[in-house]
């Protein structure tokens, strides 16, 4: 094998695991949506985190864990929002992915949306 073609294959081989570890490191960007909506919403920014959760939602999130992690924080906005309708929408939809889903004993005593949760979960059917 010649000198120039064996250092194109290294050139070659050394860009492809350079690609390979950034897609690898670079976070899920509805993961990190989901995350940066979260930190928003405990920040009380309630109108961003909407649109970042819904973001996260629309570009597909990985795992069902985080799925129902984003209603219930879909649901905790439009509770704490006056949007009952929206508050038990995003809860029902939260308990079709995972019919277990249950809040903290401090998410389920909240004055707000621990009532709306359990009216919602109590009349949910698998």
């Amino acid at each position: 094998m010649s000198g120039i073609r064996w250092i194109m294959i290294v050139a070659l081989s050394a860009l492809l695991l350079s690609a390979c570890n950034k897609v690898l490191l670079q976070p899920d960007h509805a993961s990190q949506d989901l995350a940066t909506g979260v930190q928003d919403y405990e920040a009380g920014k309630y109108a961003v985190a909407i649109v970042l959760i819904q973001d996260a939602l629309k570009d597909g999130l990985p795992s069902k864990n985080e799925q129902v992690r984003a209603y219930k924080y879909l649901a905790f906005i439009h509770c704490v929002s006056d949007r009952e309708k929206q508050c038990r929408d995003a809860f029902k939809k939260a308990l079709e992915i995972d019919p277990n889903f249950a809040l903290t004993p401090a998410e389920a005593g909240h004055p707000v949306w621990g009532p709306v949760f359990h009216s919602v979960k109590s009349g949910f059917s698998q």
